[in-house]
């Protein structure tokens, strides 16, 4: 039997279309499959999607992945829908550049590589990863939503020490921007979380920015915003926003964004977000961001909707039961927990919250997480 025909055997295969079918399938199958060892073949890869088949993004996030763990790949080419993987060994500490060319999402591309260099079979220094192409864009998290939620909350909960720094800003559609991440990784299974009671909210923080354009546009977001959160029942003194304009040599491209965040007496940490562009009044995308938190915080949740689907790996990986409350289950959150559960084996189930305190659609996502350690060298 020839190598290829024994890898098709051997490898996993993944329906690509599954659910919302687009990127983070392709993102969380693959990093798991390097952290594993398991070879994947993924098929009908984003074929529910105009056009189907890989972007650069997940091109260069797959080759990123394929690069930390001396992958064989076939088929990695924008436009393809047939995937094939098969991971080597992974040897950390690693020094990495990820640079597609394009406006590529930076917080995209490490969501794709964090799970592999978290874990070392011995002590050993962080990797170091350079990401370059876009910071700020929409269709994507903001890396000042990964800086200021997700990797604190990695640290909280998994006390995973994460460094992230912005080094520029680079602005949808031209990229060019460069986050630097230093990851420490751990030799023991990731502890469980139990994340029930969110606590009243204590303060409500924002960052409005705006890169190569009038500070103004930073300021009326801002405003925008704080009424917005006033008018649905925030108090006026706990909000605080501040407005920011980056230096001309910090940035690359015109743009600008907000990020809202809420804070609770328990820790948890609710965000909002929306990115500035050119055919929406800077009134508005204010306003978007402050209705996007006020709805995250109607739930009671203790994570909002953008973190719900980004720590379904984590959960799936620590080692035994998690709980957490949180909204209405988004596609993204079940595409996440379907490849957990097809790649580790871990348990994953959802209860919906009945009791008349509680908002329709409170869910509490419970996972039996497999205890994942890496393979002594």
């Amino acid at each position: 039997m020839s190598a290829t025909a024994t890898f098709i055997n051997l490898a996993s295969r993944i329906d690509g279309s599954f659910c919302e079918g687009g990127g983070q399938l392709i993102r969380n199958t693959v990093s798991l499959a390097a952290l594993l060892s398991k070879p994947i073949l993924i098929d009908s890869v984003r074929s529910n999607r105009t056009p189907p088949g890989l972007r650069k993004q997940h091109e260069s996030g797959i080759k990123l992945a394929a690069e930390i763990c001396s992958a064989e790949t076939s088929n990695i080419f924008v436009g393809s829908t047939h995937v094939g993987f098969r991971p080597g060994h992974i040897q950390l500490p690693k020094t990495l550049i990820a640079e597609p060319g394009t406006a590529a999402s930076t917080a995209l591309l490490l969501q794709v590589a964090l799970p592999c260099l978290l874990f070392s079979s011995d002590q050993v220094p962080p990797s170091v990863l350079t990401l370059r192409g876009g910071t700020n864009a929409s269709q994507a998290p903001q890396i000042d939503y990964t800086r200021i939620i997700f990797l604190p909350f990695l640290k909280r909960h998994f006390g995973l020490d994460i460094l992230l720094k912005v080094q520029k800003r680079g602005y949808f559609p031209k990229g060019g921007g460069s986050v630097y991440c230093s990851i420490q990784p751990v030799t023991g299974p990731l502890p469980a979380v139990s994340l029930t009671e969110r606590g009243g909210v204590v303060a409500v923080k924002g960052e409005a920015r705006v890169g190569g354009l009038p500070i103004t546009i930073a300021n009326e977001m801002s405003s925008a915003a704080k009424t917005r959160l006033i008018r649905g029942g925030l108090p006026r003194e706990i909000i605080r926003i501040d407005t920011l304009r980056e230096k001309p040599t910090d940035v690359h491209g015109k743009g600008g964004g907000i990020v809202l965040w809420a804070e609770t007496e328990n820790g948890c940490i609710i965000g909002g977000t929306s990115v500035s562009v050119q055919s929406t009044e800077p009134r508005e995308v204010g306003e978007e961001a402050a209705i996007q938190l006020l709805a995250n915080l109607q739930y009671g949740q203790c994570v909002d909707e953008y973190l719900q689907d980004q720590i379904i790996i984590f959960l799936a990986l620590a080692k035994g039961t998690s709980t957490v409350r949180t909204g209405p289950l988004t596609d993204h959150t079940k595409t996440a927990i379907h490849i957990a559960q097809l790649m580790t084996g871990a348990e994953f189930r959802i209860t919906k919250a009945l009791t008349e305190s509680e908002v329709s659609g409170t869910c509490i996502i419970t996972c039996d997480g497999v205890g994942f350690t890496p393979l002594e060298k």
